[in-house]
């Protein structure tokens, strides 16, 4: 459980942390632009695994490939993730929390039998479309 929050956020701090969408968002929507002008077909926003309560951004059902487009703060880019000063335990805990479940989910994947593909924000589209590529057997395209 989260320790209680102890700083007064803004308003506009407020509406903007809302404002995060949790799909759809820009780095998704330009990969699955590149993969979709590639010819490759995939799902959206689906359970791989229909009894583990997470979905993947972006999934190859008969390839048993997850993709999951991860944003550099909320899921702790190593090159790019910044810690808020203020509430700083909070955010670490939350933070890491993400973290956390993002781990157990690869791994449980794995163990179905799913491969897991990691494409941070910054990451560019045809370079992941690139990767995902590889993994379906298609090369670089």
């Amino acid at each position: 459980m989260l320790p209680p929050r102890t700083d007064l956020v803004s308003d506009a701090k407020r509406r903007a942390m809302r404002g995060q969408l949790a799909r759809d968002t820009k780095p998704e929507m330009a990969l699955r632009q590149e993969l979709h002008r590639r010819g490759l077909r995939y799902r959206v926003h689906v359970r791989p695994v229909p009894e583990l309560r997470r979905t993947a951004d972006i999934v190859f059902t008969r390839a048993h490939i997850a993709v999951f487009v991860q944003g550099c703060f909320w899921h702790r880019c190593p090159e790019h993730a910044t810690s808020p000063k203020a509430n700083a335990l909070w955010w670490q805990e939350k933070l890491q929390r993400n973290v956390d479940r993002d781990e157990d989910t690869a791994e449980r994947l794995a163990a179905s039998g799913w491969c897991v593909i990691i494409v941070w924000e910054h990451e560019d589209p045809a370079a992941a479309a690139d990767r995902i590529a590889v993994a379906l057997g298609r090369g670089r395209s």
